[in-house]
């Protein structure tokens, strides 16, 4: 078999390879498609797969040893990954020198719009009003907003500027706003050609209104929001996490939340998901959490498969790929 589906969530492969797209790598890949194949599949019989050059996963993609896949997988070239980060199963495999492919780029779009949406509604002062529950109640709301900025002219920090930071930088600068980044890995001559100022996280979060956390995670970065962070943020401001959340010392927002209620918090990830029953993040009204939905949904998940058969078409005929991930790019990827 020339390429395989390797999945443990026949739920999530089905969901992101559509029917027709993978009629087309039946054709171009030679994909076997009667079967998704498990992590146990392929150890209950490694010598069937020694003739396999390509697998074609998503979420739910299986973590292997390295003896493992030398072993399972001898001529095996490449894993076009339909989803976004590889940190669990890429090192294994770029250490057997097999190339991996990721659709983070595909799924970095619905994230940059979710995101930009947000900064737009936080702006206007929409997460204000969101709880408004009576007149006396609109009456208060409607005074407050002049106290907002609008869209337009204000300053947005940007935490990260990876693929999905530089997306929501690219929306940003094109509702006029302006945009500070912290971000040690991105270079001052690109920095001048996204239009941003590099700038400190003290600097960030003490001038802009809305700011934005799109960091890896890994070790350096973990636990790198704290209090001392979060209170210095401007009066009514606004901090969204779409990134990850164990950037966040998550006692430290809480205590900033309750402090201050004029600040509010968007989370759409934390450091436990879904938060234990109880947590604080239920209890303050200044805080909005949603389940993980910023990524690809829907039809969203299509544009994730798209782009990998995209890069095995580039591979196959040596037109050079877009989203190869390599060893170095690890250490900086969510």
């Amino acid at each position: 078999m020339k390429s395989i589906f390797l999945c443990e969530s026949e739920f999530n492969l089905n969901r992101v390879y559509a029917k027709g797209l993978t009629e087309e790598l039946k054709q171009s890949a030679g994909l076997y498609a009667d079967k998704i194949y498990t992590k146990s599949d392929i150890l209950e019989d490694p010598g069937k797969f020694s003739d396999t050059e390509y697998i074609f996963s998503t979420w739910g993609m299986p973590v292997f040893e390295e003896n493992e896949i030398k072993r399972c997988f001898p001529n095996l070239k490449c894993v076009f990954y339909a989803a976004g980060t590889v940190q669990s199963f890429a090192r294994q495999f770029l250490n057997c020198k097999v190339k991996v492919f990721s659709a983070w780029a595909a799924n970095a779009v619905p994230v940059a719009q979710y995101t930009a949406a947000q900064i737009v509604l936080a702006l206007k002062g929409y997460f204000c009003s969101e709880h408004v529950s009576s007149l006396s109640e609109w009456k208060s709301m409607k005074k407050r907003f002049s106290e907002y900025p609008g869209v337009y002219g204000e300053k947005v920090g940007i935490i990260g500027a990876g693929m999905i930071g530089k997306l929501v930088i690219s929306k940003v600068k094109a509702l006029g706003l302006d945009c500070l980044v912290f971000d040690p890995f991105l270079p001052d001559e690109k920095a001048k050609q996204l239009g941003v100022e590099k700038c400190t996280l003290e600097k960030l979060f003490g001038e802009c209104f809305v700011i934005s956390n799109h960091l890896a995670n890994n070790a350096e970065t973990r636990g790198m929001l704290n209090y001392a962070l979060f209170s210095s943020m401007r009066k009514n401001s606004v901090f969204i996490n779409t990134g990850r959340g164990a950037q966040i010392v998550e006692e430290d927002l809480f205590k900033i939340l309750k402090e201050r209620h004029d600040i509010t918090a968007l989370l759409d990830v934390t450091v436990t998901e879904p938060p234990e029953d109880g947590s604080e993040f239920y209890k303050l009204k200044n805080c909005f959490l949603t389940p993980h939905i910023a990524g690809s949904s829907g039809n969203e998940v299509h544009r994730m498969a798209e782009y990998m058969k995209d890069e095995f078409e580039k591979f196959e005929s040596g037109n050079g790929c877009l989203y190869e991930v390599t060893l170095e790019m690890l250490k900086t990827m969510s």
